[in-house]
């Protein structure tokens, strides 16, 4: 499709039906949560030629949105105005959703308005919102890394996990944190228009990729390096820019000067895992960057990233995605190479009694 076809709307293929898709903002709500969701649906009609949703951005009172970044939102809806029968809710987050998960109104059109809507969703700490009208209870469900401890002590009917960039329960969708919102619209058009218009979607945005689900949110090739003990430091930097060497216990224990037990103490008391747990996911991480950014073939990324065969990076793979490498080159390569990320990983930050980071 040429650019000035894209950005002509073609009235004449308007449904008389569109999707009818509702996305709920509040004080403080993120603004990106919001804009990651509007415009991949506007541009999924584009490609689709027809008006395959109709879309509002909704608060209470139909107030204007005022974002967590200072920006000022116009609502297009009430939420005490809907009454039909919706596609799509969706509850954005950001850090108003303290105060919003206290709010008896704004839960409560929550709630109602679930049970009138095919496909329910949020987006970060969103699902806060969700739990907060019970309809998370029992379910296991996506949000930022860094707010699930808090959420999960708030709600302990409710399994909150860091890991997933979203999740699918019992019929509610939930996500991680902020570009998440982006994935889980991704993964709707799929749903609704076919993964071929879906990924067309994610070019035109310029996104990196199209991310499954069940990829990790926090990469050590993205996360803040490990801080603390000097040498953990100096080992994930090793194991980081050394990812085709020998990186067994033993061997960085030797290179660390120290014993492989007091290596294995520091690794799970700085970063969480053992030393063995850290290099098969640096690798595998190393392995996802060169699937979707290289040609190279799946034996070669497996030697280059210190596996040795390409089934133990299929093992691996299959592990921490839930996926084989050629079925994520598939589905996850665009045309272009991309470039490896380079930064150190390491633990994520912790958790307060009540977070305070900027999240979405």
């Amino acid at each position: 499709m040429r650019p000035e076809a894209l950005y002509r709307r073609d009235m004449t293929g308007t449904t008389a039906h569109p999707r009818r898709i509702v996305v709920v903002g509040y004080r403080e709500a993120e603004l990106l949560d919001i804009a990651c969701i509007t415009t991949a649906l506007e541009i999924a009609d584009r490609y689709a030629g027809r008006k395959a949703y109709q879309v509002f951005v909704a608060s209470p009172g139909g107030r204007p949105i005022h974002t967590w970044t200072g920006l000022l939102l116009q609502a297009q809806l009430a939420l005490e105005e809907l009454t039909d029968r919706l596609d799509t809710l969706i509850v954005v987050g950001g850090l108003g959703y303290l105060e919003a998960m206290d709010d008896p109104v704004l839960v409560g059109h929550i709630r109602r308005l679930a049970r009138q809507t095919r496909r329910v969703a949020s987006v970060c700490t969103g699902a806060g919102i969700l739990a907060a009208g019970g309809l998370l209870d029992g379910h296991r469900a996506a949000t930022h890394w860094d707010h699930s401890e808090y959420l999960s002590r708030r709600f302990p009917k409710v399994r909150f996990d860091r890991d997933p960039i979203h999740l699918t329960d019992r019929g509610v969708a939930t996500s991680a944190g902020v570009t998440a919102a982006l994935d889980l619209t991704l993964s709707f058009i799929e749903a609704d228009l076919g993964a071929e218009l879906a990924r067309n979607v994610a070019r035109q945005m310029v996104t990196y990729l199209q991310r499954p689900g069940n990829q990790a949110q926090m990469s050590m090739f993205t996360a803040p390096p490990a801080a603390g003990n000097p040498l953990v430091h100096r080992t994930v930097d090793h194991i980081t820019t050394h990812i085709d060497a020998d990186l067994s216990t033993a061997t960085l224990a030797a290179l660390a000067g120290v014993s492989e037990r007091h290596l294995t103490r520091l690794f799970l008391s700085e970063i969480g895992v053992t030393p063995g747990r850290f290099v098969r996911r640096a690798r595998t991480e190393a392995a996802a960057h060169l699937l979707t950014g290289t040609d190279l073939t799946i034996e070669t990324i497996a030697a280059r990233c210190g596996f040795g065969t390409s089934e133990t990076l299929r093992q691996s793979f299959q592990t921490q995605y839930g996926v084989s490498p050629s079925h994520y080159r598939n589905t996850q390569s665009s045309s272009r190479p991309r470039p490896r990320p380079t930064a150190i990983g390491g633990p994520p930050a912790t958790v307060s009694s009540r977070p305070r980071t900027a999240t979405g």
